[in-house]
């Protein structure tokens, strides 16, 4: 049956899931994508019958210029030259530009954008590993209509966004996310393209081929490292033969989907991850030298670190420049601008005129159409100054005109960049109130909890159960029937989403209301400052830049109180206990903290030491020497702190060596393995290296959550029990019963449920944060014992001043009231363990890697599983540690107030609460400051990251409260009978 903890923390799931998904809805809109076709084709400034479209992915601008940064690579600079060369000895059929890519920088994303000259937005990243087909007009559908037959060699993403546009006969398509295989996706470009050049130049009109493994060698090893080289090196040569291949009807178009960071990764907005290459050839001149072009439609810019400026585009300029060379009509929804050296072909700049009044023409043409439809209003603000811009063309005429041309197309461009950042305001506002009406419920629920007693407790809680429910259902019918009557007056909310917003607010209000806190100024009082400034810091950009140090200090003074008081404590073994486990507590967070991967805005003062350095993903020398050390350390730390209440008996005397200790070593050796194969320090045993990391991934995972679970479930409690003669004097037979682990019974068989999902998230996590794993598992058990001996003191002060002292003195170590104030270091060391395990609320620092510790491809669900264990485990494993601030050290007394389920559901609902106030406080920054420069940099991830963490500290504290606390009262139950407090019953 399921536990009434379990259904009404389900309830508080389901309320905060709402808030965040109709918040988000409304601050994360995608833009409207009209169905329309352009069918205005243009033959009189068609230069070629053929295109040759090669993908590099990932060549960022610096690896083909002949300017690099200084000092230059010797493993990305300077190596693929034949662009340069074929610029230099023929500038007017060879032109190179450093190409600006829309964030995100997504393959996916991408190539939509260089098919279709649309802009993403925001929440299109998550869509980069299951993204859908392409409807709206493109160069493919064009091509397609004009019965042009396009071949494809390498990345399948292409059939994914294009599924019918290519013959079935010429199509050669790849896996795209085995990121270890940095060969067969480039091979097979190479077999299957230059083929179809050479052999079969009359079969087909636009070859694509998409190669992959410069793109997979930064994921892998970083840009700065020798696979990289070689693989810049294969591509050169591969140009060489391309060329070669061509035809003086064929146009080449060499590209960079996008670039990448230091350390090899995309996906975010860095100016290395958004400044590609592209390069255009033919074999016959595109330009002439006897018209000057305007040198203000021919922006330059300087990339990081180069001494002079180059000329730059953007990235969608590709597809009005392609569609008019090819003959073919620029796809509808373009926004992007013919590149003008393309089109100077006369003395007087004809064709360039030409070109661009069809291109301003077209882009008018789409604006007018998007004003017109449902979406219509978000160009409002922007609309006086395109007609202004507009009418502005016909006002001039040469390069003036030129000029006007350009400045239209691109304040089209960068207000609809702007403009795209759309929000709706109702569905914020609605999400926002739930979430903000969640808060009030939770807190009454944890405030009124503490005042109900052991008898009454559970028919309280299922009566809270069955009226938030009922009051769901209710709301629905409400939420139905508003809708019908005012969705005229709902502009852009959908039925669902308003019967989702009475549900959660309905059930949310009668919570409250049943519920009736009692509000004083003393619970007022009590408000945790931490939670508040945490919360208060994501109203700046700068405080949310930096929050990782802001939680380290946090961290390290949560626990000043503690220290106080054991500097007062009665005795001297508390005070050595204190003081004691307070500075390993402080050691560990501050050993924690010299792990860290830097974002943007932190340089330069930030330096990374989570990998080897910031241009490489491998993993620090210090990691490699201290991973397995670690690995074997932490089992037998767990085994010492539990030596000191006797509990390392029963279960433990089996789980720890035989299943724990060998999780970690086969974890930690699990990523040896792809280290040794990443730096090749075996040779070419790539194959045989895979195969036997992903037995041993699959093994220890299975491991440890079927045998691992089933072990535990079967026996958890950690006892031992003896019987012996309690005196041979007397005539009538006394038994004397020995019970080891007695006085943590409760907290020891948790910390080893507890153990099982650290193993798996350890499995997910990388050497370095390994280590940080290690050193946090640490920390908690110091501060489980911190709290411990705080309040042995507190009781031993209560029965000194306590007029009748001697009761209380027979009992030191009742279960007092949970404090708010005891969860807080909880939650704040989940937050530093996710900033020291290698991550920011940036998409750059997302780990790939873990993606395929499981398979060494893409695999649903069990990829985007591993991804986000790696990503949001710390928050879980925080969740999920949380009844141990109530079990540890707790006896199952008979005569003691203790209540461990009762105040194991407050702590659950304390921590929360403390990660809903920080989603609200990150949402609520996000709305206010919606319109901010930093708003999609700074803010909307930082939001993200506040929902995902709120979500995976519900699941958590389902997880432990719901199912292992439970499960621990049965057991304890059973074993000691019907103490009062202990039994299980639900």
């Amino acid at each position: 049956m399921i536990s009434r903890e379990f259904r009404i923390l389900f309830w508080v799931l389901c309320v905060h899931l709402v808030g965040i998904y109709l918040f988000t809805k409304g601050f994360l809109l995608t833009r409207l994508a009209l169905p329309d076709r352009n069918a205005d084709t243009c033959t009189s400034l068609a230069t070629h019958k053929k295109a040759v479209l090669l993908v590099i992915d990932a060549l960022r601008f610096d690896f083909i210029t002949e300017h690099p940064p200084e000092p230059a690579s010797p493993f990305h600079h300077n190596i693929l030259t034949l662009p340069r060369e074929l610029t230099a000895a023929h500038p007017d059929r060879s032109f190179i530009f450093n190409a600006y890519s829309d964030p995100p920088t997504t393959t996916l994303q991408r190539l939509k954008g260089i098919t279709t000259g649309s802009l993403p937005t925001f929440v299109d990243a998550g869509e980069n590993f299951g993204g859908s087909a392409i409807h709206e007009d493109s160069i493919m559908h064009q091509l397609n209509a004009a019965g042009s037959k396009i071949a494809l060699a390498g990345d399948d993403t292409w059939l994914t966004l294009f599924p019918d546009a290519f013959q079935s006969n010429m199509t050669f398509a790849f896996d795209s996310f085995n990121v270890e295989d940095l060969h067969t996706v480039d091979q097979g470009v190479i077999d299957n393209l230059l083929p179809l050049m050479r052999h079969h130049r009359n079969s087909w009109h636009f070859a694509i081929g998409h190669g992959l493994g410069v793109d997979h060698a930064g994921h892998r090893v970083g840009p700065d490292h020798p696979v990289l080289r070689e693989k810049l090196e294969q591509m050169n040569i591969l140009l060489h033969d391309v060329v070669a291949a061509m035809d003086d009807d064929t146009l080449l178009i060499m590209l960079g989907d996008h670039g990448m960071d230091k350390m090899g990764n995309h996906g975010g907005d860095n100016v290395l991850e958004t400044m590609s290459a592209l390069w255009i050839y033919s074999k016959v001149p595109l330009s002439l030298p006897e018209y000057t072009i305007p040198e203000a439609i021919l922006p330059a810019i300087t990339f990081p670190g180069t001494p002079v400026p180059h000329r730059h585009v953007q990235q969608i300029d590709l597809v009005p420049t392609i569609s008019l060379l090819l003959g073919l009509p620029i796809p509808f929804n373009n926004l992007g601008t013919v590149i003008p050296e393309l089109f100077n072909r006369d003395s007087d700049g004809s064709s360039l005129q030409k070109a661009m009044e069809l291109n301003a023409a077209q882009i008018r043409r789409y604006l007018d159409t998007y004003r017109s439809s449902s979406s219509g209003k978000e160009l409002d603000p922007a609309w006086h100054d395109f007609s202004l811009a507009w009418d502005g063309i016909d006002a001039t005429e040469g390069n003036h005109r030129l000029i006007a041309l350009d400045n239209f197309t691109r304040l089209a461009l960068s207000a609809c960049r702007i403009l795209w950042a759309q929000f709706n305001v109702f569905l914020m506002g609605a999400g926002l109130a739930v979430i903000g009406l969640s808060i009030l419920a939770g807190w009454a629920l944890y405030s009124k909890l503490r005042d109900i007693t052991d008898v009454e407790w559970e028919k309280w809680v299922d009566d809270k159960v069955w009226w938030s429910f009922s009051a769901s259902a209710v709301g629905f019918a409400i939420g139905y029937l508003t809708h019908v009557v005012l969705h005229e007056y709902l502009d852009g909310v959908a039925m669902h989403q308003t019967m989702l917003f009475a549900a959660a607010i309905s059930s949310s209000f009668v919570m409250i209301v049943t519920t009736r806190p009692t509000i004083t100024l003393e619970s007022i009082k009590t408000l945790p400052i931490f939670l508040i400034l945490h919360t208060l810091c994501f109203a700046s950009n700068s405080f949310t830049v930096w929050e990782d140090r802001i939680v380290l200090f946090f961290l390290i003074s949560s626990i000043v109180p503690s220290v106080i008081t054991g500097f007062t404590a009665p005795t001297s073994r508390l005070r050595y206990r204190i003081l004691g486990f307070s500075a390993l507590f402080a050691i560990c967070v501050r050993l924690m903290a010299m792990s860290t991967v830097c974002r943007e805005e932190q340089h330069p003062y930030c330096t990374v030491t989570f990998y080897a350095s910031e241009s490489s993903s491998a993993p620090p020398l210090i990691a490699l020497l201290l991973a397995f050390p670690v690995a074997i350390a932490v089992p037998r730390v767990v085994r010492r702190i539990l030596e000191i209440s006797k509990s390392d008996s029963g279960l433990a005397v089996t789980f720890i060596p035989l299943l724990f200790a060998p999780s970690l070593i086969a974890g930690t050796m699990f990523w040896m393995l792809e280290w040794v194969d990443s730096a090749q320090v075996l040779g070419d045993m790539g194959d045989v290296l895979r195969v036997t990391r992903t037995v041993l991934a699959r093994t220890t995972a299975a491991v440890m959550l079927i045998g691992g679970l089933s072990v535990w479930w079967t026996s958890p409690v950690c006892l031992a029990i003896s019987k012996s003669q309690a005196s041979k004097a007397s005539t009538q037979e006394n038994i004397e019963v020995t019970v080891l682990g007695f006085a943590n019974a409760f907290g020891s068989p948790y910390l080893m449920f507890w153990l099982i999902f650290f193993s798996i998230v350890w499995l997910m996590t990388q050497l370095s944060g390994q280590i940080v794993l290690g050193l946090s598992s640490i920390a908690l058990l110091s501060y489980l014992e911190i709290i411990d001996s705080v309040r042995d003191v507190h009781s031993l002060n209560n029965s000194f001043t306590s007029p009748n002292a001697s009761p209380q003195l027979a009992n030191t170590n009742p279960n007092p009231d949970l404090l708010f104030s005891e969860i807080v270091p909880l939650a704040l060391l989940a937050t530093h363990t996710y900033y020291s395990t290698g991550h920011q609320s940036t998409f750059s620092s997302i780990q790939w890697k873990s993606a395929f510790i499981l398979g060494k491809t893409l695999s649903f669900p069990f990829s985007h599983i591993s991804v986000t264990i790696n990503t949001f485990g710390s928050f879980f494993l925080g969740a999920l540690a949380v009844p141990l601030i109530v079990l540890w050290n707790l006896p199952p007394l008979p005569l003691s107030p203790s209540r461990p389920r009762p105040n194991a559901l407050r702590a659950a609902l304390a921590i929360s609460l403390y990660f809903a106030v920080l989603a609200f406080g990150a949402a609520a920054c996000g709305a206010v400051l919606r319109r901010h420069l930093m708003v999609w940099k700074i803010f909307a991830p930082r939001y993200l990251g506040a929902g995902f963490g709120l979500l995976v500290v519900d699941v958590g504290v389902l997880v432990g409260v719901g199912v292992g606390v439970g499960t621990i009262g049965a057991e304890i139950g059973r074993v000691f009978g019907s103490v009062r407090g202990v039994d299980g019953s639900n």
